[in-house]
């Protein structure tokens, strides 16, 4: 006998969700009985994602589309305005959505291309969290996963922007897991790793991608701490 699913009907926001790591999780999260909400920059990748989804489950199960820049200081407010309108609620919220940006020495750095990252990667994420937060605490197991990185711990040489970026990102989200800890509201973090995505492959340009995990691989993970029964809290969960 096959499992049940583990997040049936469970409302689950996805940002960065057109490619890689977060239309795997879209994928799975809707093998898992989720009730997707997708949200990229562009729909048109988001178009691809739910055809997958559509396809996979003979048109039983589909996504909501949403392309919005969450950079956009107002776009969080009016996401989660939109997600409380059509559905009441929120219970999982994959905060994936990021940028590399420019690899290279900080002094040569353009100053505006540095709050660029820093805007998308980790002010939107603060919105999100401040949007989100009263909604994830009214249901009964609201749950929050943030994508992480390595570089966000130790010196990274040339990786300005984006290990600054995602080293706040997982002190942000830690400090939210503290100010949560006594709510049924759950929030980690997964580190990805060495996985196959078109940031990585941007970053490393001579590595081999047959190397690397492929963004499926990292499902368990996410639906582990997406799931009602998660008891994981505060923590930074490393995929390899």
């Amino acid at each position: 006998m096959a499992a049940a699913p583990r997040l049936d009907g469970r409302v689950a926001l996805i940002t960065g969700a057109s490619r890689g790591i977060g239309a795997a999780v879209a994928r799975r999260f809707a093998a898992e009985g989720a009730r997707p909400v997708l949200a990229a920059r562009s729909v048109g990748g988001l178009e691809e994602v739910d055809d997958e989804i559509r396809a996979a489950s003979n048109g039983a199960r589909s996504a909501t589309l949403v392309e919005i820049d969450l950079a956009d200081a107002g776009a969080a407010d009016r996401l989660a305005a939109a997600i409380s309108e059509r559905f009441g609620r929120l219970d999982i919220l994959v905060a994936n959505a990021g940028m590399l940006g420019t690899l290279g020495p900080m002094h040569q750095i353009d100053p505006k291309e540095w709050n660029r990252v820093l805007a998308v990667n980790l002010g939107a994420n603060f919105r999100l969290i401040r949007a989100f937060d009263p909604i994830l605490r009214a249901v009964e197991a609201g749950r929050a996963v943030f994508v992480g990185s390595g570089a966000a711990r130790g010196g990274h040489p040339y990786w300005g922007s984006y290990a600054v970026s995602k080293a706040g990102l997982e002190t942000m989200a830690l400090s939210w897991a503290a100010e949560t800890a006594r709510t049924r509201l759950r929030v980690n973090v997964v580190d990805p790793g060495g996985t196959r995505t078109a940031m990585r492959a941007a970053a490393y340009p001579g590595e081999d991608p047959e190397t690397l995990k492929p963004p499926d691989a990292l499902g368990d993970i996410f639906v582990e701490l997406a799931a009602a029964d998660c008891t994981r809290h505060g923590e930074i969960v490393r995929a390899y």
